[in-house]
């Protein structure tokens, strides 16, 4: 058995419930900080009431997850647009520029899965943002 798989082995189950700290107002809802977790991976849980609004066009040097727990978003994910609805999984693999909006007719609210221990984010220039 690895190190790795030894520790997991090892480590107790882990329940961070909403009212410690997961969730809060706002665009970006509330998070759970890999320390908390006990692993290499944290979450976010973006909300975006607006059509329209989501994050800027950006990179992470490690992948991200995607789960659309409300309403529709459109991404676009290196040179691919799409859209994903209630309940589909998105990824954006590493160092792919990626930026995801609120597709409508209503608010939309995502789980973003981070592989890293840290949030490691470099915003670029978005040639459609004008």
């Amino acid at each position: 058995m690895t190190n790795k798989a030894s520790r997991a082995a090892n480590r107790p189950p882990v329940l961070i419930r909403a009212a410690d700290g997961a969730h809060r107002e706002g665009p970006w809802n509330g998070s759970v900080s890999a320390e908390a977790l006990g692993t290499d991976t944290f979450v976010l849980f973006p909300r975006f009431e607006e059509v329209g609004a989501g994050p800027v066009l950006h990179v992470h040097p490690y992948d991200e997850i995607f789960v659309v727990t409300k309403g529709r978003a459109r991404f676009t994910v290196g040179e691919e647009t799409f859209v994903a609805e209630e309940g589909d999984v998105a990824v954006a693999p590493a160092n792919t520029p990626h930026k995801f909006a609120n597709a409508g007719p209503g608010p939309l609210h995502t789980m973003d899965i981070h592989l890293s221990a840290e949030w490691i984010q470099y915003d670029l220039h978005d040639p459609e943002a004008g």
